[in-house]
């Protein structure tokens, strides 16, 4: 039997049809610094300046990266027309007054891209998306697993039908990540910073759930105040599809002499094959590609391993910039949008209602 195989699986970012747009970057933190600005340096684009709350940490981090100007407030970036794109990379309790005053005032802006989670709820999340919909100004979220080599590959096989109907798809974390002291603050925790971003990913591949079921327990080693430590979720689809997270932050009594093998791994079963592969964030700042490997009964049910050299952090994140920048210069929604981001706000602040309540909540009961 002759088979036909495209082998080209779409896995890396989008290339920006403009790459000249200026850049501002709001923050001035690790993600900022050490992962978006080297990815948008690795693609081309023109960072033009950087602000912070505090003007000697970006000053830290212009002279680090070779960026010509620090501004010491946000209105001192918004007044230089160089400034095009606001990229806001703050905590998401901050990003609704930034960007208020940002479409407050008189500037030369043609887009946002705001950092995920969007806002701590819900509520504020639609007053931003609202607010620059009024303002007519493009807003893309910062949803950067979606553009992870591996979570692409698996949504071209999907789009081709590859795999059949999904019937079964699973993410499993097994890691601790960094807890930043502003999440304190906040009483939400795993399921709001770092499910959101396999419940994003399970939305970019199926799109919006029906419901959310949500059990947690506290995690072990984060000593400040939470509920939502180690979350277990299942997204429940109407045509049948069961879409479930094990997002485990505890992963064993890790210390600096027992190493637990972090990891994060998922699967995807469908009608006529199945997926599954890893994220190679855990070992960060290592560069470990994503991996998928795939069989499908199209093709005798050979298995299918490619390989690629990208990585999720940082080459991934160029991604949501040149989908904004693609938006601008063609006059088109960014992927993700402001507007379908609430898809995945949704779903968070679900889970939040159900692991309270007790229950399995409609996203519909939010939206």
């Amino acid at each position: 039997m002759e088979i036909s195989f495209d082998f080209d699986l779409n896995h890396s970012a989008p290339q920006a049809v403009r790459r000249d747009f200026g850049i501002g970057a709001v923050g001035a933190g690790f993600i900022m610094r050490d992962v978006q600005i080297p990815a948008y340096l690795d693609a081309g684009f023109h960072v033009a300046g950087i602000t912070s709350r505090t003007p000697e940490i970006a000053r830290e981090a212009a002279d680090l990266r070779g960026l010509a100007r620090v501004y010491d407030t946000l209105d001192q970036m918004l007044d230089d027309p160089a400034i095009e794109i606001l990229d806001i990379a703050v905590p998401p309790d901050r990003q609704l007054a930034i960007i208020e005053q940002a479409l407050s005032r008189k500037s030369n802006l043609k887009g946002i891209l705001a950092q995920k989670p969007l806002a701590v709820n819900y509520g504020d999340a639609v007053r931003i998306v609202e607010l620059c919909e009024k303002h007519r100004m493009p807003l893309a979220v910062n949803q950067n697993m979606r553009y992870d080599q591996s979570m692409r590959a698996l949504k071209t096989l999907l789009e081709r039908g590859v795999l059949g109907e999904p019937v079964l798809a699973t993410i499993e974390m097994r890691a601790v990540p960094h807890w930043q002291a502003w999440l304190r603050e906040y009483g939400r925790l795993t399921l709001l910073n770092m499910s959101i971003h396999h419940i994003d990913s399970f939305e970019y591949l199926f799109g919006a759930p029906e419901s959310i079921y949500v059990s947690v327990r506290k995690d072990p080693r984060t000593h400040f105040a939470h509920t939502d430590g180690i979350c277990l979720y299942i997204l429940e689809y109407e045509n049948g599809l069961r879409a479930s997270g094990w997002d485990d932050v505890w992963a064993g009594p890790r210390t600096n002499a027992y190493d637990m093998q972090p990891y994060i791994k998922w699967r995807v079963e469908g009608t006529k094959g199945l997926a599954q592969g890893t994220i190679g964030w855990p070992e960060y700042p290592n560069r470990a590609p994503s991996t998928i490997t795939f069989m499908s009964t199209d093709f005798g049910g050979a298995w299918i391993t490619p390989r690629w050299k990208e990585v999720w952090f940082p080459d991934a994140f160029a991604g949501p910039m040149a989908s904004l920048m693609n938006a601008i210069a063609c006059n088109r929604e960014p992927q993700p949008s402001g507007r379908e981001n609430l898809v995945t706000m949704a779903v968070v602040e679900a889970g939040y209602r159900s692991m309270q309540e007790k229950r399995a909540v409609r996203i519909s009961e939010i939206r």
